[in-house]
């Protein structure tokens, strides 16, 4: 059924540049609060969350143990990695407060898309921790171990072990994001489904690629990564063509704008 002729334009919502300002200030403080709450209720299992997220070298270490070179890394490194583990669970409340600074400025049917690509957004997040985690941190771990010279006793330090692996956790998050990027470049049209598929060769060669600098240089691992970054790329075109505005899109909504 054809909607009326005379359906009243949708009004965006609008503001200063000052009340702007005070609300991405307020959203800000909003994260921040949730950030450190969360930190504030796992600091009690700091020690806890350092070993579960240490294990998968701590299992291929020879002497199972790591060292500290630093008088106070035994306490800032749990510390630090407590901080990362509650910004790491408070990202749906930081994903869902960017939501919300920008909701206003959305039209009615642009926000029922949003809100699932966020959703989705965030359950790729946590896959690619967990792909990290899972199946790349143990073929890493294992094969430096594997390839140590002998007479070479592998003692990685718990501070460079740290910074190594929220620099991988941090790379795989974002790289499972592939699929909203796809769709939020589409949306904006600086680009076309059509050019997306075209553009396939380029992206499963550009897969391996990454796959060759993220993990070391065997077939396997760089391959068990290519593999699902270009998969997380063909789910990112069918997204596309379910949520991406079809043709006649702009000009309604340059029609309702001008009223």
């Amino acid at each position: 059924m054809s909607e009326p002729l005379d359906k009243p334009a949708e009004k965006l919502g609008e503001g200063t540049l000052l009340s702007h300002l005070v609300e991405l200030r307020s959203r800000l403080l909003k994260v921040s609060a949730a950030v450190i709450l969360v930190f504030i209720a796992l600091l009690p299992f700091a020690r806890n969350i350092f070993e579960f997220v240490s294990e998968p070298l701590r299992e291929v270490l020879p002497s199972g143990q790591m060292i500290a070179t630093a008088v106070a890394s035994p306490l800032l490194a749990p510390f630090k990695l407590t901080f990362y583990v509650a910004l790491f669970v408070a990202m749906p409340i930081v994903l869902y407060q960017t939501w919300a600074f920008v909701a206003p400025g959305l039209y009615q049917k642009e926000k029922r898309f949003a809100l699932p690509l966020l959703a989705s957004s965030v359950v790729l997040f946590y896959a690619g921790i967990a792909f990290a985690y899972f199946l790349v941190f143990p073929l890493i771990f294992g094969f430096m171990t594997a390839i140590a010279p002998e007479g070479v006793e592998v003692m990685t330090d718990v501070t460079a072990y740290l910074d190594f692996i929220m620099m991988l956790v941090l790379a795989f998050g974002l790289a499972f994001e592939v699929p909203i990027a796809a769709v939020l470049i589409v949306w904006t049209r600086l680009t076309t489904v059509e050019k997306l598929a075209k553009a396939r060769p380029y992206v499963f060669l550009g897969a391996f690629v990454v796959g060759m600098f993220l993990t070391p240089p065997d077939v396997i691992s760089q391959t068990l990564l290519a593999v699902p970054v270009y998969l997380l790329y063909e789910l990112g075109i069918i997204m596309a063509r379910v949520f991406a505005p079809r043709a006649g899109d702009s000009a309604e909504e340059a029609a309702a704008a001008d009223g």
